[in-house]
């Protein structure tokens, strides 16, 4: 199975994303101090609270990644959610600290503001917030590992059944798993894409989304930002944000 960091579906993305200059401009050869600041500044905005929050707690010790290991993370979730992003399994970043996707690099929150599915980019540490936008997230395996192909093939099965039970519990309009090798495997759909997908998940439409680690280098911010875009406007009829 492909590891965590450089999951990718066959023949890599659907589309990238580009970014030309407005109206054609180019920036002066000499004003590169000016320019850095300006996108700093446009990041930071972006960003918003995130970025405070990151200073506010420090980054686990080793020791505390080692003790994580197979740690389970509680979900964030909610009955009748409009969207439940279903991840691997947690990472020892996120075991240590109690955050879905906490590791520095992983594009998830990111893609997630990027994509239209909240109004600024919250910090790992704000997970809760989604709860009020319809959102949440669970994973198709609990336990923690520092690299999805830790997993066996028989906990991804495992996990896909103990999620459609969730699923049939919790009862979300849409589900969205983020790793397409961890979906194939885990729902027997070697053939698997991303986008939508062709069944349903008890009452759930489903959609499959690309693996946001930052290693993952079949996607950039923007090419994940649009993917998750696509999510979102095929959801936004009920979005709560």
């Amino acid at each position: 199975m492909t590891p965590r960091p450089g999951e990718s579906g066959p023949g890599g993305p659907r589309r990238r994303a580009t970014r030309p200059a407005a109206d054609g401009a180019t920036e002066p050869a000499d004003d590169g101090d000016t320019t850095r600041r300006a996108r700093a500044g446009r990041a930071a905005a972006t960003s918003g609270g995130a970025t405070a929050a990151a200073r506010r707690y420090p980054r686990p010790t080793r020791e505390q990644l080692a003790a994580a290991a197979d740690q389970l993370l509680p979900d964030v979730i909610a009955p009748g959610l409009d969207v439940l992003f279903v991840g691997i399994n947690p990472g020892l970043w996120s075991a240590a600290t109690g955050w879905h996707f906490a590791r520095p690099g992983n594009r998830f929150w990111p893609a997630l503001h990027r994509g239209g599915f909240t109004p600024r980019q919250l910090h790992p540490s704000e997970q809760d917030e989604l709860l009020s936008l319809g959102l949440g997230i669970t994973n198709m395996v609990a336990r923690a590992s520092a690299r999805a192909d830790e997993l066996s093939a028989e906990e991804l099965v495992a996990g896909a059944e103990a999620l459609t039970a969730k699923v049939e519990r919790y009862r979300p309009r849409w589900v969205a798993v983020v790793g397409v090798t961890a979906y194939r495997i885990g729902f027997a759909r070697p053939k698997a894409g991303f986008g939508p997908q062709p069944e349903r998940l008890g009452p759930a439409r489903l959609w499959v989304l690309p693996n946001p680690s930052g290693l993952n280098a079949h996607f950039t911010p923007d090419t994940l930002g649009a993917a998750f875009g696509e999510l979102h406007a095929a959801a936004a009829p009920g979005l709560a944000g």
